[in-house]
């Protein structure tokens, strides 16, 4: 597991986590895991039943919502639902590199009402762009 970047006090994206990184994540407050990775991107990458299963020993939530090309309606409807059931703890998403993970989570927080500026401010602190929804997002 590389550096978790972190989007806002409740968000925090990464590229692919393997099942020994999930104790980690539960010491750092996370208690609900998103993938957003379809399975066999990579040969060498674990499956999301790997990952669901190390989740469920830590007891921490798991959610699979894999995006391949494009975010449609269902994904971001997804991880609306995954942001706001992660109550007090933290959201961890994570894609092959993050961005795809940033990007869902710019779009679904806009839907709840985050000005794209602010978006943006955060997405750019943590080293994501946000040009690739840009037309997803509305002030």
């Amino acid at each position: 597991m590389s550096m978790q970047r972190e989007l806002d006090s409740k968000t925090l994206i990464d590229g692919q986590i393997r099942p020994e990184d999930v104790a980690r994540l539960k010491a750092m407050g996370v208690t609900l895991i998103v993938n957003n990775r379809p399975d066999g991107e990579d040969a060498d990458q674990p499956t999301s039943a790997e990952i669901e299963q190390a989740a469920d020993a830590a007891n921490i939530d798991y959610r699979h919502v894999p995006i391949a090309r494009g975010m449609g309606p269902s994904d971001i409807e997804a991880m609306r639902e995954a942001i706001h059931s992660a109550g007090d703890g933290k959201l961890f998403a994570f894609c092959r590199s993050g961005n795809r993970s940033a990007l869902a989570w710019a779009v679904a927080r806009n839907e709840d009402g985050v000005s794209s500026a602010e978006l943006n401010r955060c997405a750019s602190e943590a080293g994501f762009d946000l040009g690739p929804v840009a037309h997803l997002l509305r002030d």
